[in-house]
């Protein structure tokens, strides 16, 4: 399997594949609204708003495993998400990142890159980094801002850095 075999739930509750995004670098990561690290949603979306007409997509996936940082709907957690941090970029439904009830796509994330001290996923905003042939191409810890590997957002989408 890989990476565009996969379909996910959007957080309207529509099936998206993920072969929609081939040929585009994604960056999907774990999300909470609530998290003290949910100030990432600014740099994902700047960095969404930048470079979505280059090929570039940030794809956020709530989760409520950790310390209970999403509790609400579906819903509530897209208003919150646009409100409070002016994200447009693609969210999909509420799920399980880790455990016997993980999304499917999660572990094969985890299992492409495991993290430093296993596969598992430590917090939220876990970002994977996929190239435009969907090979994960890097794993980057919750405490990593979106902006540190911008360059590298760049060269996969095989244009010099402008900035």
């Amino acid at each position: 399997m890989n990476i565009y075999d996969y379909s996910v739930q959007t957080i309207r509750g529509e099936q998206k594949p993920l072969a929609d995004y081939r040929g585009q670098v994604m960056l999907i990561v774990n999300t909470a609204s609530k998290c003290g690290f949910a100030p990432q949603f600014t740099e994902l979306q700047g960095l969404y708003e930048k470079y979505k007409d280059q090929g570039f997509v940030v794809l956020g996936f709530p989760s409520n495993q950790f310390r209970e940082q999403e509790p609400g709907k579906d819903s509530e957690v897209e208003q919150v998400c646009q409100i409070n941090f002016g994200v447009t970029f693609p969210l999909f439904a509420k799920i399980d990142v880790n455990g016997d009830a993980a999304d499917p796509l999660f572990k094969y994330l985890k299992k492409e890159s495991p993290g430093l001290l296993g596969s598992s996923i430590k917090w939220n905003f876990t970002k994977f980094l996929v190239d435009s042939e969907g090979k994960v191409v890097k794993r980057y810890s919750p405490t990593t801002k979106p902006m540190k590997f911008e360059k590298r957002i760049v060269e996969l989408l095989g244009r010099a850095d402008r900035s």
